[in-house]
């Protein structure tokens, strides 16, 4: 295991896997360090629109297409509570470098909606999984590198994990996030228990209520938590918080970590699904991981799950105040793990 430097990002690479540096690498490197010392928002001021929508699977989903149409493709993952949003800097990034650059708004989210009333407002982790694998079906495309954070990072790993042919390589920020009830329901030391206080509230009809009334209030709340170096202002929070005006949107978040906890049941279709999960699967294709050092929210260790990369893998700890919302706060350094590890396939 050795350690590469460009700029205040640090880079290992495992298994004496050698990392060749490039003038792309070291000029992103560059331009991230400049805008992590300002440690102030990166932005472009520009809007990511979802401006066009296709029916995929349980939805009409509603996502953003950059780049040439026949570029190697990235689907870029956002979490809770974000939005594409959090890909504004990084999309262009990546469409400017030839890639076609797919983000969507999750189930629950801006513009996606379910096809059907009867269809379960389920916000567990398979079904997110196969919302993306749909996605990719629906839009023709066979293979990806797929990358996102926080529930993005997720679905991107389970993806990765049981469709690896669907996928060409994995940018997962806080590395392996695939979870099981059985250890969901194990209690956790006090200090770790402490920090999943939203997970706990959800799990009550007032905390459902609550955050269904102060939507925007939680929302800030966590992004200043999980953030807590990064000043955004609130025009580009108010950009992301539209998306949370969807009809399913409190449904899918309260739903999701209930199931977490095993509060809540999930649907049947999805058992075979996590049966797999829930043996903590190796994931096989070429992968960076990522974190950020100043990240307030809950995240493992990397060297907890070094070992579940099997192929090429590297992972990366971006500094200078960088938190949850990497792709945002350091979209240059996000944009080159994903240029680097689609060149690795």
């Amino acid at each position: 295991m050795s350690d590469h430097k460009i700029g205040n990002l640090t880079r290992r690479s495992f298994g004496g896997v050698a990392i060749g540096l490039t003038a792309a690498g070291i000029l992103a490197g560059r331009a991230a360090e400049a805008a992590q010392k300002k440690n102030t928002v990166r932005s472009s001021g520009q809007e990511l629109l979802a401006d066009k929508q296709i029916d995929a699977g349980d939805l009409s989903i509603g996502y953003a297409d950059l780049g040439p149409a026949d570029g190697s493709p990235v689907v870029l993952f956002h979490g809770w509570p974000y939005d594409i949003n959090a890909f504004v800097d990084v999309a262009p990034l990546l469409a400017d470098q030839g890639h076609r650059v797919i983000v969507p708004h999750l189930r629950g989210y801006g513009s996606t909606k379910f096809l059907s009333n009867d269809t379960m407002r389920n916000g567990q982790q398979s079904a997110l999984a196969v919302d993306a694998v749909k996605l990719m079906d629906a839009l023709k495309i066979d293979k990806a590198t797929v990358a996102g954070f926080d529930w993005g990072a997720r679905t991107a790993d389970i993806v990765a994990a049981l469709w690896p042919e669907r996928c060409k390589g994995l940018v997962s920020v806080s590395g392996y996030l695939i979870g099981n009830q059985m250890a969901g329901k194990a209690p956790l030391p006090p200090s770790a228990e402490l920090q999943w206080w939203y997970q706990f509230y959800f799990a009550t009809d007032r905390g459902r209520e609550g955050y269904e009334k102060y939507t925007d209030d939680f929302a800030k709340l966590i992004w200043q938590l999980a953030s807590p170096k990064w000043k955004f202002d609130d025009a580009t929070f108010s950009r992301s918080a539209k998306a949370f005006v969807n009809p399913d949107h409190v449904a899918i978040v309260v739903h999701n970590y209930r199931w977490r906890l095993g509060l809540t049941d999930g649907e049947r279709r999805f058992d075979e699904f996590e049966a797999k999960l829930s043996a903590g699967p190796q994931i096989d294709i070429p992968a960076i991981t990522m974190e950020g050092d100043a990240n307030g929210a809950p995240h493992p260790d990397p060297k907890a799950y070094a070992g579940k990369f099997k192929a090429k893998y590297e992972h990366r700890l971006v500094s200078g105040g960088i938190g949850h919302n990497l792709p945002q706060e350091a979209p240059e350094a996000f944009a080159q793990a994903v240029i680097d590890v689609d060149k690795w396939a």
